[in-house]
């Protein structure tokens, strides 16, 4: 029997117990009191001295930051069309990663399933919290089988993985089949957009209050610039927004951080430039990269980046590494032999690209 139709006849489980088949929550997590501070306490009001966090009182990074990310959330909520109650900030989307795996899934008896290839975290976070990790291979259109999906879970599968754009293949999962996963799975799935910015498709984010154990993930790292200040987003009920904040430790996005992610709301006219910038070098570079001859086919993609698979990746990845060129060898990855995957740069650094790869000359084998 498919594990997945016993599944489809249980009540409905809810996050937190109760009434339907059961819950979703780890126990612990269920009866977990979270640290406060006397500011959470005293929020709404003025306060005219702050003797309670055992802060030096001289300098101007004395405080501790604001838990909740308030101000960013208020300016972000406009920019995402998401109220900020629907809204958690991690210290880079790898945070919000690990704390799926933290609330959900109980170590050694519950298991996630994911699509393969994917963002590497998920499979990491999972070894890391001691859950079973069970990739399901995507077809040769790099789509998601979803009968096979859902036929690797059972009563312990916490959550299904998805990455769209995924990463490393650049393409959008076709949305019919995500759509069928949040109906008929009745566990957590997450949707990773962290590339979404790049792709001309309706952002999951956008239909949190169709699908209530719908996660979706964003980041400021790619379209926004700023990886260097790791600051990701996740977009969800409030129930599970409530549980985020309840796991999370009580500052974990910096006050520095904060700063510069208001500062980068602030400047969305240049953003969209960048935007725009990539977007037209990346229609400019996948034909361009095709016509190489070390090239065998260039991926669709709706990333800032795209999948190549090359007549030998391992030689020509050496050779960018010796002329300084930094790309991604996946050749040892599900699906991605003999890939590279490469991403949009400059239009100089592209040029760069191109030239280099147009001087590439296999090195002949030595005769035996």
């Amino acid at each position: 029997m498919n594990n997945n139709e016993d599944i489809t006849r249980q009540p409905l489980p809810s996050l937190t117990g109760g009434v339907g088949g059961g819950s979703l929550v780890r126990p612990c997590i269920r009866a977990l009191t979270p640290y406060s501070c006397a500011r959470d306490e005293f929020k709404g009001r003025e306060a005219k001295a702050f003797l309670d966090a055992n802060e030096n009182p001289f300098g101007t990074l004395n405080r501790y930051p604001d838990p909740l990310q308030t101000e960013v959330k208020a300016v972000l909520s406009k920019v995402k069309q998401v109220p900020a109650e629907n809204i958690v900030l991690g210290n880079g989307s790898d945070e919000v990663i690990d704390l799926v795996y933290r609330i959900f899934c109980e170590p050694r008896i519950d298991n996630v399933v994911a699509i393969e290839p994917t963002y590497g975290m998920y499979r990491v976070c999972a070894d890391i919290n001691d859950v079973e990790y069970r990739p399901v291979s995507l077809n040769e259109r790099f789509q998601p089988d979803v009968d096979a999906m859902l036929a690797a879970t059972d009563e312990h599968t916490k959550v299904i993985w998805l990455c769209s754009p995924n990463n490393p293949t650049g393409n959008l999962l076709e949305r019919a089949s995500i759509e069928r996963l949040l109906t008929e799975f009745h566990g957590i799935v997450v949707v990773d957009e962290a590339y979404s910015d790049f792709a001309d498709a309706r952002p999951f984010r956008m239909d949190l209050a169709r699908w209530p154990r719908m996660i979706v993930l964003n980041t400021f790292s790619k379209c926004w610039a700023a990886a260097a200040i790791r600051l990701g987003m996740a977009f969800a009920s409030e129930e599970i927004v409530g549980l985020f904040n309840k796991v999370k430790y009580p500052y974990n996005v910096n006050q520095l951080t904060q700063q510069q992610a208001l500062q980068i709301l602030s400047e969305r006219q240049r953003l969209d430039l960048w935007r725009a910038t990539i977007i037209r070098e990346r229609e400019n570079m996948l034909p361009a990269f095709a016509e190489l001859p070390t090239c065998k086919c260039v991926y669709p993609t709706d990333a800032n980046f795209f999948l190549a698979r090359m007549t030998d990746a391992d030689k020509i990845y050496k050779y960018l590494i010796d002329r300084g060129i930094v790309v991604r060898n996946r050749s040892r990855v599900h699906l991605c032999n003999d890939c590279l995957r490469i991403t949009i740069g400059t239009p100089q650094e592209n040029n760069l690209l191109l030239a280099a790869m147009r001087q590439y000359r296999p090195t002949p084998y030595p005769l035996p």
